[in-house]
């Protein structure tokens, strides 16, 4: 007995030293089972990075607690500035055992991916310099490191990854030396760098300010968290200030970084954070990095090829996307808010404010919106706050399966959304699209159903690019298939102000559309059936902001509801998308059915109203809009 005591327990070691499990064995008559024992870690700018971690003996840096914690463990970062790239080593075993970065409750953590700079010089007036010896920027120096990649416009100048920050607001990078000698606009305030052999020369403009007695600081890390290489997948990173990165131009043919970012693998959660000032892109769940990066044609053949290796690559449901980006405010990032090529599908964006995106407009591209997605196979883009972006949603290539719902977006300069060569099926209901252009698409395939659309819709006749679509809730390419306009169904809209399907009477594809109201300034498709057009009423839309909400005031007429009858959107009303030959549906593959409006209460059944709210009023009304209630 006592010998088959001493040689279970060896089994026992030795099964722990295989597994490198941490934690309890319980003894069974059959089996052994390993039970985890999952630890937090601590991190505390008092801390030291030799210690245990324990609350007691916290960690100095984030990164250090990074190559210590395992599938399931926890990582507390506690008050204060951490300035510092984390490159997590490993992730998560599944969505039930990730690894956790999180801010400690109640507790504003900060990671920057700037220093702070002193050591200025007064040159002329307004116009500061700064000599700094290429050894502080270590292995990357981003004032050596210029903006480049596939469907970049530089216009006709240099850019930088590199940025100087004036007590927290970004100036802007000038263009010559002459520029920011010139007296300083307080409004825009220059800086220029150059990196030589041995020495980094910054000048900057300071408008009736010394730098050394405020807050200076400048892009040093190119981004701040991000793996070095795929397939990391399983980490949940929540409740931080992160800003200040050196992101390059993130292009769909390319390596994809933020300041945040998943490096082409699966089930990330990013939540709650405030995520700002990125050169380019503030989340990227996009593609990984090869020798083809940059380094072909700008041609719908060249992403093609893209795809195909992608596919080779482990584009699949079960390696790659399923990530959940929530609760987030990403503002202050010159080319996207959330960016993604391929490596987004299959994920939920839900509950953001994104703002303040490509608003410099010093270099230009393709790539430039609030969300910029390639491949968005069954992605949810829902419940979101959109405005003051170059577009607000652009869905480039392979949008099938996805759903844009319930989404505030706003005061965008060119398009609240834009469908490019997507063949579908994809759907757009229950949002509130506000800028003077709502809609742009060379798509097909797509259903508008009780959206409040207040700007144009454009379509583009025909784009002859071949472009993939897919088996169902699947990233296997069917074919490829060229862009005719046409295959849209409008169904249950108000359209106001500039709202207009006019645009669809002359398509390649038969169009459908009922249910729709037409008020003051608007105009309806000409095959549109059951319909009710008003153009008499005015409805005198008005968005009212501050720091905690967003109002809509609007006129409204409940006789809008009694006529005409409409019908529930349903799988079963819309069909199937003509080119896939596949019906609109839930993104698991349940039937769909649009019985709730944009603050989810329940709607009529037998005759739901017209546009995103399902409970009206005559008369003026003030709606709070954002945040959803």
């Amino acid at each position: 007995m006592r010998g088959s005591i001493v040689l279970y327990l060896i089994q026992i070691v030795i099964l722990l030293i295989n597994t490198g499990c941490r934690g309890n064995v319980s003894e069974n008559s059959k089996e052994m089972t390993i039970v985890p024992k999952h630890k937090t870690y601590n991190v505390s700018i008092n801390g030291n990075d030799n210690a245990d971690g324990s609350f007691a003996k916290p960690l100095k840096t984030i990164s250090a607690a990074a190559k210590m914690a395992m599938p399931g463990d926890v990582i507390t970062v506690h008050a204060g500035v951490y300035r510092e790239q984390i490159t997590p080593p490993r992730g998560g075993n599944s969505e039930q055992e990730p690894i956790i970065y999180e801010a400690a409750p109640g507790e504003k953590v900060e990671i920057k991916g700037s220093e702070i700079i002193k050591g200025w010089k007064n040159l002329v007036d307004d116009t500061w310099v700064v000599k700094i010896p290429n050894s502080f920027f270590g292995k990357f120096n981003p004032y050596n490191d210029l903006i480049r990649g596939d469907w970049f416009n530089a216009k006709g100048r240099e850019h930088h990854t590199g940025c100087v920050y004036l007590n927290g607001n970004w100036l802007m990078e000038a263009a010559r030396y002459e520029d920011v000698m010139k007296a300083a606009d307080t409004t825009n305030l220059l800086w220029l760098g150059k990196a030589g052999s041995d020495t980094t020369t910054i000048w900057a403009q300071f408008k009736n300010k010394n730098p050394n007695d405020e807050l200076v600081e400048i892009n040093v890390r190119q981004t701040i968290f991000y793996p070095d290489k795929p397939f990391i997948n399983f980490i949940t990173v929540r409740g931080f200030t992160m800003q200040h990165a050196a992101t390059n131009w993130a292009p769909p043919t390319a390596e994809q970084m933020g300041l945040i970012g998943t490096h082409w693998s699966r089930g990330w959660v990013i939540e709650n954070n405030v995520i700002q000032y990125s050169k380019c892109s503030g989340i990227a769940l996009g593609k990984y990095g090869d020798e083809w990066d940059n380094n072909q044609t700008e041609s719908a053949e060249g992403y093609v090829g893209t795809i195909k290796r992608a596919l080779g690559n482990g584009w699949n449901k079960g390696t790659i996307g399923g990530h959940q980006v929530r609760n987030n405010m990403i503002a202050y990032c010159e080319q996207t808010g959330i960016v993604g090529s391929m490596g987004c599908a299959f994920s939920i964006i839900q509950g953001n404010t994104i703002h303040d995106i490509h608003f410099k407009r010093l270099f230009s591209g393709a790539e430039m919106a609030g969300i910029k997605f390639h491949g968005a196979v069954d992605v949810q883009i829902t419940g979101n706050h959109i405005y003051r972006s170059d577009m607000g949603i652009w869905l480039d290539w392979m949008a099938q399966g996805t759903h844009v719902s319930n989404n505030l977006i706003h005061d965008n300069l060119q398009w609240d959304l834009f469908l490019e060569v997507d063949h579908g099926p994809a759907l757009v209901y229950n949002n509130l699209l506000l800028s003077k252009v709502s809609v742009l698409m060379n798509s097909s395939g797509a259903v508008f159903a009780h959206n409040l659309i207040a700007g144009k819709i454009e379509a583009i006749p025909y784009d002859s690019r071949l472009t993939p679509y897919h088996k169902p809730h699947s990233t296997f390419v069917v074919d490829l298939h060229d862009n005719p306009s046409g295959d849209i169904q409008f169904r249950n809209n108000l359209f106001v102000n500039y709202g207009s399907t006019k645009t669809y009477d002359s398509t390649r594809l038969a169009n459908q559309a009922s249910g729709n109201v037409y008020l003051k300034g608007t105009e309806y498709f000409s095959g549109e059936r059951d319909f009710l057009y008003n153009p008499d009423f005015d409805p005198e839309i008005t968005l009212i902001s501050d720091q905690n909400s967003t109002l809509l005031e609007i006129r409204m007429d409940k006789s809008w509801i009694a006529g005409p009858q409409r019908k529930l959107v349903t799988t079963e009303l819309l069909g199937k998308a003509i080119i896939p030959g596949l019906p609109y549906e839930n993104t698991d593959g349940s039937s769909l059915k649009i019985d709730t409006d944009y603050f989810g209460n329940k709607r009529n059944k037998s005759n739901p109203s017209p546009g995103p709210f399902e409970s009206w009023q005559n008369g003026k009304q003030t709606i709070k809009v954002w945040p959803i209630r």
